[in-house]
């Protein structure tokens, strides 16, 4: 309903004076305001879905022994979640090739059984990679 008001007062505005157009002006920002809310609170972990793939910074960083990975998905897909030590060794498949609906998603990563160093950890879904470090510090 609001979308369309802003819409019409985009289409009017060459007819109206200038108080009108003032008007609708600040209405429009208060629109633009809301909608924009609304994508924040998305990234807040409302029940909204995902406006873009993300892949988090794991916390807390450095950890020991266990920590979680964050990641948003805007469409369904099959994931991949894979720890790799420095060498690019695979250690972990936290996700292995799951089909995921739309969403955010936590996983915990538990780095007990694992020496101390740094980590990689690379989401692929989808046309989406993204590769993110992390330290074990023990």
């Amino acid at each position: 309903m609001k979308e369309e008001r802003a819409k019409s007062n985009l289409l009017l505005s060459r007819s109206l004076n200038s108080d009108e157009k003032a008007k609708r002006r600040l209405e429009d920002i208060s629109i633009t305001a809301i909608s924009t809310s609304l994508i924040r609170d998305n990234s807040m972990g409302s029940n909204l879905l995902p406006f873009e793939y993300s892949l988090s910074q794991n916390y807390p960083n450095p950890f020991n022994p266990s920590t979680k990975i964050n990641f948003d998905l805007p469409v369904d897909g099959k994931a991949n979640l894979v720890i790799y030590d420095m060498l690019g060794r695979e250690i972990m498949k936290l996700v292995n090739n799951e089909l995921k609906t739309a969403g955010r998603y936590t996983i915990e990563f538990n780095g007990v059984n694992f020496a101390s160093g740094v980590y990689f950890y690379r989401l692929e879904v989808n046309n989406f990679v993204q590769t993110k470090r992390m330290v074990l510090l023990k």
